[in-house]
């Protein structure tokens, strides 16, 4: 954004820099200075001075920049400028404005990126990071003013009290930084000149990542409802509802009757927790204290994409495993995709908004997210194969509507997380860590012909060294080439385990994926043996480690209230927190390590008051033995499908892969990697062995 929101003078301002000192260190006194990418690679370099020249005020000192990006190294340069802010509290302001204009004799790139960090909480333990890109400088000084609200990055969206004032997420400011890239500049050497690098407060921030949509259909009762009274009125729009809260049975001894019992109690969630006129699961449902219905007891009355996607492969695990019949399971998904037709989406890409109210089918998000609505794609893809004459059409009307280059950034080569509509801005993030959950949709995207084959391998197996923030550094990271491709690959030891991580260690990032990717079957020497390695890493983590007497770590509901992310912290780029007990990872894990997981699910059942009329409840603090009494319809969607593809030879991957057309692209990518496997060695990376030796 060029120029202010208004030719009003700004209320208040406070300037970080205006260079007329003639030094680097700034008004808050901060240090300043310039930083590459890699130190290491002379051909790429940023060099700052301040010079005397007509500044946007008039005569003074500015800040010039020589930038050079124009590098033959694997990884694209960066380099940049950066000044430091010592934990700025921003909150009172509303806009980063700067001046900046290129040098038309040395040339200058028309756009690059600037950056607000920030640390992730007041231990100075991790970072946020709000970005924005700045266009069309030319060789005129021009104001630069960013609204700080389109800097999603620096909101912690964990904290509740963000989402009630986002302004909170201006706090704390560590970091202000120019960024020259490789691979969005639009010339590679060049040098521009910024003057006055300030705060303001402008009266209006416009618009932010927490806001939500205009209700446009009014009140959805006559009389306005609250509390155990709402509940009721949203129990009478599904099918049926928990008569008690916790159920004890005697289950058969036997392992695979004993998980027939239990996939069958946790389909009755998808049968009956679905609103009748709308065909869409609820997202969530909490029992009362002292029965179902009753205070402190929640019936969400919204659900969202993913949580469709995982319904519709439900649906076809009731039919696989025999708890409905064809003809039901292929009208219920069918009712289900024609009312997603029907459904307010976002044009430009093609997919829904990430959350809906089910009563009245109005989105309450302005967020697209990648992750999920690959996960509806997912869905669709295994409805698709199981029914392929009833419903292939209808599934590829939806399917067909939505391009997953959308999010894909080239910069990076990676996916973003999402977009924000309202601000017409990408998330700050990207997915990154190849070795997670969205690893699933990226194949997806790569199968349906919409992102380069190259993105699977510019997702991080590893990070380097000068990652200083990760549980551990990586041994054996040397450049590794697979189907044509180089990349750096590495593994992370515990014990006597060696392993790709996942970015928290959690079990649904390490095997969600194996819901729908044959990646056993596939990869014995790549991504199926990490899954079974990782799961090897739950096991001895809770029990040898923490000294638990079960075990399975994934996000999932607090019992104490809310929900939060744990994992087995080795397993982890980014470890999550240990505590509570999730029986999805059990679920999870049961293909892989099937004895051992069953055995944890009777624990469970012996040790805490953990089972209800669908089944598992979703989480418990083991030192407590505090239960969630939740039921999320992600948790039981992971535990439903991942019974029926153990109990029916993996029947929910096998309709997946029935898409022909889709797995032939996605097959490779999973076969050839072998993560362990030194002969993968790229022949520059076999070089520099032979010449060390």
């Amino acid at each position: 954004m060029c120029g202010s929101p208004s030719e009003n003078p700004p209320l208040k301002t406070l300037t970080v820099h205006d260079f007329n000192g003639g030094v680097f260190k700034n008004n808050l006194g901060g240090d300043s200075g310039t930083w590459d990418l890699d130190p290491e690679d002379d051909s790429a370099s940023c060099d700052a001075e301040i010079v005397e020249m007509e500044g946007p005020q008039g005569p003074g000192k500015v800040l010039r920049l020589d930038y050079d990006v124009d590098s033959e190294t694997e990884v694209p340069a960066k380099c940049g400028f950066w000044t430091k802010l010592g934990d700025l509290d921003a909150e009172e302001y509303d806009h980063l404005e700067f001046y900046v204009k290129g040098d038309s004799q040395k040339g200058f790139s028309k756009l690059f990126r600037v950056e607000i960090k920030k640390f992730e909480n007041t231990d100075r333990v991790g970072k946020l990071q709000g970005s924005y890109i700045v266009k069309n400088v030319t060789s005129d000084w021009q104001k630069i003013s960013i609204p700080l609200n389109a800097m999603t990055g620096i909101l912690n969206f964990a904290d509740p009290a963000v989402w009630k004032d986002p302004s909170i997420g201006r706090r704390g400011l560590d970091e202000f930084v120019i960024v020259f890239e490789d691979r969005r500049v639009d010339k590679k050497t060049g040098r521009i000149y910024v003057d006055d690098i300030r705060f303001v407060r402008t009266g209006n921030p416009g618009p932010s990542a927490v806001d939500f949509p205009p209700r446009l259909k009014g009140d959805k009762t006559p009389v306005r409802l609250e509390g155990v009274e709402f509940m009721q009125f949203l129990v009478k729009r599904l099918k049926g509802f928990p008569s008690e809260k916790i159920v004890r049975k005697s289950f058969p001894a036997e392992d695979r009757a004993f998980l027939t019992e239990v996939a069958r109690d946790t389909w009755r969630f998808f049968d009956e927790i679905v609103d009748q006129e709308h065909h869409l699961p609820l997202d969530t449902i909490q029992l009362g204290q002292n029965k179902p219905v009753d205070a402190g007891g929640w019936v969400g009355d919204y659900t969202n994409v993913t949580n469709i996607g995982i319904y519709l492969m439900c649906v076809v695990a009731g039919y696989d495993l025999g708890f409905i019949s064809r003809e039901d399971a292929v009208k219920r998904i069918g009712d289900t995709i024609k009312v997603v037709g029907e459904m307010d989406f976002h044009k430009p890409s093609g997919f829904l908004y990430n959350y809906y109210d089910t009563t009245q089918l109005e989105r309450t998000s302005y967020f697209v997210s990648f992750v999920d609505s690959g996960w509806l794609a997912a869905g669709l893809y295994v409805a698709k194969g199981a029914f392929p004459d009833e419903l292939g059409k209808a599934c590829d009307k939806i399917l067909n509507r939505g391009n997953f280059r959308f999010f894909y950034d080239p910069v990076d080569q990676q996916m973003f997380h999402g977009y924000y509509d309202h601000l017409d801005v990408y998330s700050d993030y990207h997915y990154g860590v190849f070795y997670a959950e969205p690893r699933a949709v990226s194949a997806i995207a790569i199968g349906r012909g919409e992102v380069p084959v190259e993105h699977w391998f510019r997702m991080v197996r590893t990070f380097p060294d000068n990652f200083t923030w990760q549980e551990q550094f990586p041994v054996n990271r040397f450049k590794k080439k697979t189907l044509g491709f180089e990349y750096e690959g590495g593994n992370y030891e515990w014990k006597d385990l060696e392993y790709v991580p996942s970015w928290g260690g959690s079990a649904f990032e390490a095997l969600m994926p194996t819901m729908i990717l044959a990646e056993k079957e596939l990869a014995p020497e790549g991504l199926g043996k990490n899954d079974e390695i990782h799961v090897q890493g739950q096991i001895r983590y809770a029990k040898e480690e923490l000294g638990y007497p079960v075990w399975g770590m994934s996000p999932s509901s607090v019992p104490e209230g809310g929900y939060s992310e744990y994992g087995a912290k080795p397993f982890g780029c980014k470890g999550y927190k240990a505590g509570v007990v999730t029986p999805h990872a059990s679920f999870l894990s049961l293909e892989f390590a099937p004895e051992e997981a069953v055995a944890n699910l009777r624990k469970l059942l012996e040790l805490y008051d953990v089972y209800g009329e669908y089944g598992f409840y979703d989480a418990v603090t083991v030192e407590t033995g505090l239960v969630a009494y939740k039921y999320l319809c992600l948790d039981q969607g992971m535990s439903l499908i991942s019974l029926c593809n153990y109990l029916k030879e993996g029947s929910i991957r096998r309709r997946f892969h029935a898409n022909a057309d889709l797995v032939s692209k996605i097959d490779p990518l999973i076969r050839e990697e072998k993560f362990f496997d030194a002969s993968q060695r790229s022949e520059e990376d076999r070089d520099v062995v032979m010449r060390e030796v």
